[in-house]
């Protein structure tokens, strides 16, 4: 399952340009080859209160894998690189602010060269619960699939959004008839997949990229599946969700889901391991 640790010169000059001297700065503290078999990717930006009790909460060793938490800062104004430092988490600080799905993609790309095999995201907020992490990966390690993703369908919601609720089941419908495949909950923040799955589907969402993630994976033919998880309300102490108001979120939401399918759905579907 080992993954080819890179990090050339050439391979730092693809990244965008506002990402590469932080990545290389990343890279020279923390050296490619050398990190944890699991890596947890969290993509944070102004989560100064609530991002180092999540670093904390997250397990050294998960599934008798060792981990590993890699933190992308992502244009913050605030003290969330100093506090993710503080809790032990590796930082990646880079300057400008992109969206959650360009943080986490420079995310999964330097957990690949520090050596990972199996890559986790958590959201920043503490609305998900890292103990679970277990329960996520243990499908990957025993060979059954090779992207999962938690669902709060299947597991529990304590939120009390009606519309953001609805816009789960809705969009689950939508993506199961894209994909062919039952799906409860496609924009979890917590799922697991082998390091490859990262490099081998594309890639391009800004910020609206569960959908983009679920549905490339399952169009390159990776077997994906669905593990019961936990969404707690948001703290008091929490930030204000970025993702906007729910209208405007579903309504990119779906244009993210069926641009991605339309881009892919005319490839090869290899059946994978």
């Amino acid at each position: 399952m080992a993954t080819r640790p890179f990090a050339t010169e050439a391979e730092v000059g693809r990244l965008l340009p506002e990402e590469r001297a932080a990545a290389a700065a990343f890279l020279a503290a923390h050296l490619p080859g050398e990190g944890a078999p699991l890596a947890v990717v969290i993509a944070a930006y102004n989560e100064e209160p609530t991002v180092a009790e999540v670093v904390a909460e997250i397990p050294r060793e998960v599934g008798g894998l060792a981990s590993e938490v890699i933190v992308v800062v992502d244009g913050a104004r605030d003290a969330t690189a100093t506090e993710a430092l503080s809790a032990g988490a590796l930082v990646c600080d880079v300057a400008a602010n992109r969206g959650q799905g360009a943080a986490l993609r420079l995310g999964y790309w330097l957990a690949r060269a520090r050596g990972a095999e199996v890559i986790a995201t958590l959201d920043a907020d503490g609305q998900y619960e890292p103990l679970e992490l277990e329960q996520v990966i243990e499908p990957i390690l025993s060979g059954r699939a090779d992207f999962v993703s938690g669902s709060r369908r299947l597991g529990s919601e304590l939120t009390t959004d009606g519309v953001r609720h609805a816009g789960v089941i809705f969009f689950g419908a939508l993506i199961s008839i894209l994909i062919r495949q039952r799906i409860t909950d496609p924009a979890c923040g917590v799922r697991a997949m082998r390091a490859e799955v990262t490099e081998a589907v594309t890639l391009e969402q800004a910020q609206y990229q569960a959908s983009e993630l679920m549905i490339s994976a399952a169009l390159n033919g990776f077997r994906l599946t669905e593990v019961p998880t936990t969404m707690r309300d948001r703290g008091n102490h929490a930030t204000r969700t970025k993702k906007g108001s729910n209208w405007r979120y579903g309504l990119h939401f779906a244009r993210a889901a069926l641009t991605t399918w339309n881009r892919d759905r005319k490839g090869p579907r290899r059946r994978r391991r």
